[in-house]
């Protein structure tokens, strides 16, 4: 894992555990997302759309045995989904921006369903530039999320009707390689999903990303 932006990880754990220093961990949690989100932006400029689709690694055992195009998709919908179904309780910005069509996928799930040759098929399929703004729209919501929660709102856990409520918006397959999702996300608080969805899962797929780009360029 890249060290900065791992050690910026730790530190925000660290900090979002006691209310004295929690404010501390969102400016931290806010500064590492915008580390990685200059990486995302970097990927457009310097990589052709063909590349997107591209699995140098496909028989890896890996997040780098995806896309790129796929990776990026997969962390904003589950950013989405976590953000507003989950935290905020409100409509997703995918349904509320109408980006199902605007990008030109044939799935609203989190792609979690997809293997092999499906990952390179779904790729092609994206509209980058619609994907990039969902994908913008989608942090600058949850940076807002961010700014707003308070040390008692960490605390606060999933409802039985939250997560059933989830599950009737079809946005997590019933693949075996998916279905999983929802009891992962609904057994957590909001702390524990500060730090995957919103920060260590960026991580992850974002060096996968890079790792692509080197063997690409």
């Amino acid at each position: 894992m890249n060290r900065e932006w791992s050690e910026l990880n730790k530190t925000m754990q660290m900090q979002i555990k006691k209310e004295s220093t929690f404010q501390e961990g969102i400016v931290t949690l806010l500064t590492l997302r915008q580390k990685l989100t200059d990486e995302i932006f970097l990927l457009k400029r310097e990589l052709d759309t063909d590349d997107f689709s591209a699995r140098p690694f496909a028989s890896a055992d890996g997040y780098h045995s995806k896309t790129i195009a796929y990776s990026l998709w997969h962390v904003f919908r589950i950013e989405d989904i976590v953000a507003h179904t989950l935290i905020r309780g409100d409509e997703q910005i995918f349904f509320l921006g109408n980006y199902q069509k605007r990008i030109g996928s044939p799935i609203i799930t989190t792609g979690n369903e997809l293997v092999k040759e499906q990952i390179s098929d779904f790729s092609k399929q994206l509209n980058l530039d619609a994907l990039y703004q969902y994908m913008a729209a989608v942090n600058d919501s949850t940076n807002g999320i961010l700014r707003n929660l308070s040390f008692t709102d960490l605390k606060r856990k999933i409802k039985k009707e939250e997560k059933e409520y989830l599950r009737s918006l079809a946005v997590v397959s019933d693949d075996e390689n998916a279905h999983w999702l929802i009891d992962y996300w609904c057994g957590k608080d909001f702390r524990g999903l500060i730090q995957m969805p919103f920060s260590r899962h960026w991580i992850m797929h974002i060096e996968a990303c890079l790792r692509i780009k080197k063997k690409l360029l």
